[in-house]
């Protein structure tokens, strides 16, 4: 239905459901017009949406060989990370241990908004 040109297509089950909406073409909505649409929630995790100016946990594995975002970008106020901190950051920046997946849990839980 959606590759004959539906702009809408919602798959459901017993268990779940699912709305895709093609925007073909028109610009993507913004964070504030997609969250508005979900139900409320105690937390809502975002993956994407880089230039908006939110709260953000950056996910950084050195050996991957990516350049990290958190020197650059000021909303990132903390790093789950597998390598050590750098021992000069120019702000103050919340490190976690990736590999201690409660310790990011307990951050994530603590410092919900």
């Amino acid at each position: 239905m959606r590759a004959a040109g539906a702009e809408e297509v919602m798959l459901t089950s017993p268990f779940r459901y699912v709305l895709t909406h093609e925007l073909r073409g028109t610009p993507e909505p913004s964070l504030d017009h997609l969250v508005a649409r979900m139900q409320p929630a105690d937390l809502t995790l975002v993956e994407g949406f880089k230039w908006e100016a939110i709260p953000k946990l950056e996910i950084f594995r050195p050996a991957l060989g990516k350049q990290p975002q958190y020197p650059e970008d000021e909303n990132i106020i903390a790093v789950a990370s597998d390598a050590l901190p750098p021992t000069a950051l120019n702000r103050p920046l919340i490190w976690l241990d990736l590999n201690q997946p409660d310790q990011v849990l307990a951050w994530l839980l603590t410092e919900k908004k």
